[in-house]
């Protein structure tokens, strides 16, 4: 067979095209390079969560008062309210959990004003619509939901509000009655506007405008859209925190994946020989591909999200270790080198199906299931499995066939048959 220089040029871009790529995105100093580092994902651009970067620690204190008192009951739905607000506002990754009978201890990771996030946490959010007389009609416990928009048009900021079927009902009966009369809208005992009641509103839609921002208006309806604290809520404390891992330990845990990784890549070629080596390579497009998903979903990484990251690329080298079985099995009955690599693909593609599907499964199960770090796990095992996926079968095979139409590699026993 002759060397065919247009499949080994090709093979000697693709390799500098990777090594460029795997330097940008471990080397920062890449990310001045026109182009190259615009497009290229770093490593540090990936966001970190509380345990790897630290962020925001508040103590929050429920408080007995004669309209209620402090129950379990109450703390959980305290810890519901919190977690919805903490999500909505988009913080990934928070911790949030109980201390003894009153109190709750939220996390947040990332370069977060304390004083900022603790008004976010324990606004009350309560929500009122009031006549001339001071009659109540509907509050935020009749809102089903609740949204910030912009007028095309006008370019007015404004929060639209949809009731539920009560809520619904009574606005309808509040705007019949009182039409030509202003309606108060209250948010936390204050005064947001008194709009005068133009016509009878039967569908349950309501407006809140006034606003100077989408951002702004966005933070009010978050804080509608997640209901008022069921109890008094004080703050006990509130300070930045550093890594729960510690610069350290963070450090000792980069050296030891580094450490394995390395001793999988290096068994994957004495066993495997040539495979081994493209097996490698996939591997390592396979980590710029969920690196640049990372980024690119602005995915938070955490000690069990690298804990993912691992098991993903060990479920990417088991497929390979499946194909590559195969294709040794078809390489002993006699087969030329290019049908070997068909058939060994398409005998192991079940397999690998299955294996993978079966555990997607799994990682949809905790991400719907699962709060916090299991679902952060869940996010970033699902990315690994679908780019390993990827990678196994499209990629790897690709690159056999490559190098075997470029005969650069004639001899059999270097594919290990």
């Amino acid at each position: 067979m002759k060397l065919k220089w247009n499949k080994i040029l090709i093979l000697a871009g693709l390799v500098i095209l990777v090594a460029l790529a795997t330097a940008a995105a471990v080397t920062p100093a890449y990310k001045n390079i026109p182009y190259l580092g615009k497009y290229l994902p770093l490593i540090k651009d990936i966001t970190l969560g509380l345990d790897l970067q630290g962020g925001v620690h508040v103590v929050l204190e429920a408080k007995d008062t004669p309209e209620a008192k402090v129950t379990q009951e109450s703390m959980q739905q305290l810890m519901a309210v919190i977690q919805r607000r903490v999500d909505q506002f988009g913080v990934a990754e928070p911790v949030i959990q109980q201390q003894g009978r009153n109190r709750l201890i939220v996390e947040i990771a990332g370069r977060i004003d304390p004083e900022e996030a603790v008004r976010n946490l324990v606004k009350t959010a309560y929500l009122e619509f009031k006549t001339m007389d001071g009659k109540t009609v509907v509050t935020g416990a009749d809102l089903k939901d609740a949204v910030e928009s912009k007028d095309p048009v006008s370019g007015q900021v404004k929060v639209d509000l949809t009731f539920n079927a009560a809520g619904a009902k009574k606005f309808s009966e509040a705007t019949k009655a009182n039409v030509g009369k202003p309606i108060a809208i209250i948010l936390d005992g204050e005064v947001l506007q008194s709009p005068v009641v133009q016509e009878h509103i039967p569908n349950g839609k309501a407006q809140i405008t006034g606003y100077e921002s989408l951002e702004e208006a966005h933070n009010i309806a978050v804080l509608l859209r997640s209901g008022a604290l069921p109890v008094k809520v004080e703050v006990v404390e509130k300070r930045a925190v550093g890594p729960a891992l510690g610069a350290d330990s963070l450090q000792k845990s980069k050296h030891a994946g580094l450490v394995g990784v390395l001793a999988i890549l290096i068994f994957m070629i004495m066993y495997y020989r040539v495979p081994g080596l493209v097996a490698d390579f996939a591997l390592l497009i396979y980590a710029l591909i969920v690196l640049a998903i990372y980024v690119g979903m602005n995915v938070t990484m955490t000690l069990p999200g690298i804990a993912a990251f691992l098991l993903s690329l060990g479920i990417a080298v088991d497929a390979n270790v499946i194909i590559f079985e195969r294709l040794k099995e078809e390489l002993r009955t006699g087969k030329s080198l290019r049908s070997a690599i068909d058939a060994g693909f398409k005998r192991a593609f079940t397999a690998i199906f299955d294996a993978n599907a079966t555990t997607l499964i799994a990682a949809v199960v905790l991400y719907f299931f699962g709060t916090g770090s299991v679902r952060g796990f869940a996010i970033t095992l699902g990315i690994g499995i679908v780019a390993s996926m990827f990678t196994a079968i499209t990629v790897t095979r690709w690159l056999l066939h490559l190098l075997a139409g470029s005969g650069l590699v004639r001899n059999v026993r270097a594919y290990g048959a």
